[in-house]
Parts: structure tokens; C-alpha cells; sequence
């Protein structure tokens, strides 16, 4: 069933709540924004033994300092190549033999109509925020599946729900990311991994600098929810509050109403979008 928790709408989903004292953490992007913010919720939960996944080291050390309780393992590399996927996994296996949570964050934009999108920003956002997280999960499940306690959490966006202008691949990606997540809870229904979906709506980090948007999530409420979510093992948490809500019952029941919704809204959505790239 859906209830409301705070702005955010959840998916409820009965199965006991998760202990992370002592649970080791695999994320991506975890050196800003939601991830960074994941990272400190998690060492407030008990998490202490956290691997990142980034492209630039500096900001990856920089965590060191900032959580100096924190047991890091820093790989950098890029979630779109399937070398530092598996170089990652190797070097988790070696340390640790073990990993219990695996959360898929990383992501990139580049929001435009589809015709004036280059062919490598269209590439580089389905292997980042698609075939990079499917490989990673894939990679990963050898570690996963031993574990007492394990999960398995996507980051997708409010567009993954519902699609608009401006921005095709990038919900055709984060939709995917849904179907993905379902298709492996029901998969893996053997194991003892709980598999989860993050839905966030407009979040204030760099990935937004360039699209002009008004309000915005914290990522610190966004990582709140979601490692809440986590912990009571939701199924879906979904940002965005009573209107997301609607949203995406109109979407779900009447289409061609969001297409009006859309029509109405286009040349807004237009100038929101027109420099929206975070790649």
C-alpha cells in the first residue's frame, strides 16, 4: 500500500527491519551530493566499512578526513567501464572477502531534445545510469548472495515514474532502473538480499547547478529516507511528497492528461532544461 512518511511517498514492504552495525557497504558516486550524504547516514546507522566507487580521487580522500570513524576502501574509477567494475569488486574481494550492501548511485544528465543530444552524451548516460549499474549489481552478487543480511538499493529519479520533455534517455534510464529492481527482488528471492528503489525528486548538488529549478530536496533528507527505507527494507521510496503522488496515479491511470500537463508546461520546462548537463 502507499502512505505518505514526511514529503516522501513509500511502498510498503513487511519483512523486519536490517541491522548495519558491521554491514559492509559498496556505493557509487559516493564522494558528493546524495552519495556523500548516504555515506554519513550510514556511519550514524552503525556502517562503518564503506566502499567507494568514484572518478576523482581528491574528493574521495577528502572523506577520509571529514569521517575519520569510517573504514574506506577508495577505488577510483568509472562505473561505465566494465574494467574498474570488475578492478572494484577484485580489490573488495581481496580486503574483505565480503560485501552486504551494494547502493547504485551514480548518475549523469544531459537534458535537451533528443535531436540536438550528441551521440556520446546519449551513450554515456545509459552506460553510467544503466548498463554500469547492471554490471556492477552482476559483479557483485557472488559477495552478495553469502551474506546474512544483504541489499541491494537503486537510485532512480522521479522521472523514471513519470517522463517529460527534455529529458527521453535520461528517464528511459532511471525507468529501467525500476524494472531492473523488480526483475532482481524477484530473482534473488532465495537469498536473504532485500532489493530497493530510490525515487528523488529535484535534489540540491552539483547535478542540478546548470538546470534552474526552484525548491529542492536536501540530499541529506533524501539520504535520511532512503537509508530509512533501507533499514525497514521498503520496497520503494519515492520523493516528492502528495503531488508526486498524483502525479504519478494520473500518469499510471490517464497519459494523455500528463501529455496536457506537459503541452501547457513545455516552453518552461524548456528554459529549465536548456543548460541541464551534469556528465
Amino acid at each position: 500500500m502507499y502512505y505518505l512518511y514526511g514529503k516522501t511517498q513509500i511502498n510498503s514492504n513487511l519483512g523486519g527491519v536490517m541491522d548495519l552495525k558491521n554491514k559492509k557497504v559498496f556505493i557509487t558516486g559516493g564522494s558528493a551530493g546524495i552519495g556523500k550524504a548516504m555515506i554519513k547516514e550510514l556511519l550514524q546507522r552503525g556502517a562503518k566499512n564503506i566502499a567507494i566507487l568514484g572518478r576523482k580521487e581528491a574528493p574521495m580522500e577528502k572523506l577520509e578526513k571529514e569521517f575519520s570513524s569510517a573504514n574506506f576502501l577508495l577505488i577510483q574509477g568509472d562505473v561505465s567501464q566494465p574494467k574498474d567494475i570488475e578492478r572494484g569488486i577484485a580489490l573488495i574481494t581481496r580486503t574483505w572477502g565480503e560485501l552486504d550492501i551494494l547502493i547504485n548511485n551514480a548518475g549523469v544528465v544531459s537534458a535537451g531534445l533528443l535531436s540536438d543530444l550528441s551521440d556520446d552524451d546519449i551513450i554515456q548516460q545509459i552506460n553510467v545510469n544503466l548498463t554500469g549499474l547492471i554490471l556492477l549489481t552482476k559483479k557483485s552478487l557472488p559477495l552478495l548472495k553469502n551474506s546474512r543480511e544483504g541489499a541491494i538499493m537503486n537510485i532512480s529519479s522521479g522521472y523514471g515514474y513519470i517522463a517529460m520533455p527534455f529529458y527521453s534517455v535520461y528517464a528511459a534510464t532511471k525507468a529501467a532502473v525500476q524494472q531492473f529492481s523488480d526483475a532482481m527482488r524477484r530473482e534473488l528471492h532465495q537469498y536473504p538480499l532485500h532489493v530497493m528503489t530510490v525515487y528523488p525528486s529535484a535534489t540540491d548538488t552539483n547535478m542540478m547547478k546548470t538546470a534552474k529549478v526552484g525548491a529542492m530536496d536536501s540530499p541529506e533528507e533524501v539520504a535520511r529516507l532512503s537509508i530509512d527505507g533501507l533499514i525497514s527494507k521498503e520496497i520503494n521510496v519515492i520523493l516528492g511528497g502528495e503531488e508526486r503522488k498524483q502525479q504519478i496515479n494520473l500518469n499510471f491511470t490517464h497519459p494523455r492528461k500528463m501529455d496536457e500537463i506537459a503541452i501547457e508546461n513545455y516552453e518552461n520546462l524548456e528554459e529549465r532544461t536548456r543548460r541541464h548537463r551534469s556528465m
